[in-house]
């Protein structure tokens, strides 16, 4: 991971079924491609806070759709240039859904790991449960 900010445009970004941005078939509700990838978030989302016995699903089932168009067709970031001086900043400031952002920064690739998401809400782990702790 770089460390210093850069003005170069972030590499292409990934998608949790390898389509590309703009595809339709990720971004048509009625697609099955679509269903999945919305699917994927809600069951990471009320997986982290079940395991944990501690946590609220609600918020990051709810919130999938619109997390999932957010990251795949309107925010630009980097996971292997997080100080991408350009990238986008997804705020979020309800903490009853921070699942709903470990869940989105590990599908896009950033360093943190399924293993990670286990530990939601413990102690020293890198998903504390509060996103301003990240």
């Amino acid at each position: 991971m770089t460390t210093s900010p850069s003005s170069s445009p972030p590499p292409k970004r990934g998608r949790i079924d390898g389509t590309a941005p703009g595809d339709d078939a990720i971004t048509s509700p009625s697609s099955s491609s679509y269903v999945k990838c919305v699917n994927t978030i809600r069951a990471l989302g009320a997986d982290m806070p079940q395991a944990a016995n501690s946590g609220h699903p609600g918020a990051p089932m709810g919130c999938a759709p619109m997390a999932h168009l957010l990251w795949t067709e309107v925010m630009n970031y980097s996971p292997s240039d997080a100080k991408w001086y350009n990238r986008d900043r997804f705020v979020l400031s309800n903490g009853h859904a921070c699942a709903l952002q470990y869940a989105m920064l590990h599908l896009a690739g950033y360093d943190l790991s399924l293993d990670d998401l286990k530990q939601f809400r413990q102690l020293g782990s890198k998903t504390p449960g509060h996103p301003e702790s990240f």
